[in-house]
């Protein structure tokens, strides 16, 4: 078995336990490959970053029942398939799909120990420069970093605000932290 591939069945084991590092780990290896195939379907940034957030909150959600006997990336790609097919019927009927409360409850369950590196270069910015970067985030990130970090908001609270279930807003901040983290770098 190659190094690389049990590192992925560690990490996939790890967030079936509920470990926020390892979700990071699994957003950060698989984010490229899920976009690029929605775009591809969509020809649109927006959609494809929007079903892209929807599949790894279905998929993190859903994590427990991935079967390790089948590869990683394909089950990915299925959700995406699945949240793109469920998002052309919604359009069609403009029916609002919500999360069921044990759904909402299950969100619980996923506990961040530890602040991410994302998070020790955010405090060490001075405020200025962070804002002036920030500002160069797509809006609907802006949004939730500054709900999260700035008003100090919960997981719920921004869920409510935003009008959106609250995987989404998780994986929504995991990418934020990501895309903010690389202009910082690239500074």
């Amino acid at each position: 078995m190659s190094k690389e591939k049990e590192t992925l069945e560690h990490h996939i084991l790890k967030a079936k336990n509920g470990n926020q590092t390892s979700f990071r780990f699994l957003l950060d290896k698989f984010w490229a490959e899920v976009y690029r195939f929605q775009l591809k379907r969509n020809n649109s940034e927006n959609d494809a970053e929007d079903i892209t957030i929807q599949t790894f909150s279905k998929a993190f959600d859903k994590i427990h029942t991935f079967n390790d006997d089948y590869v990683f990336k394909t089950w990915l790609i299925t959700i995406s398939k699945n949240v793109h097919i469920d998002l052309l019927r919604k359009r069609k009927v403009s029916v609002a799909t919500e999360t069921t409360k044990n759904q909402e409850d299950n969100v619980y369950l996923v506990v961040d120990e530890n602040p991410t590196p994302e998070d020790k270069i955010i405090r060490e910015q001075n405020l200025a420069k962070l804002l002036k970067d920030i500002k160069q985030l797509k809006p609907k990130y802006q949004e939730v970093i500054q709900l999260r970090y700035f008003q100090e908001l919960s997981y719920k609270e921004i869920a409510a605000k935003i009008n959106e279930p609250m995987n989404n807003v998780k994986v929504k901040l995991l990418r934020a932290k990501k895309l903010l983290a690389e202009i910082i770098a690239k500074k």
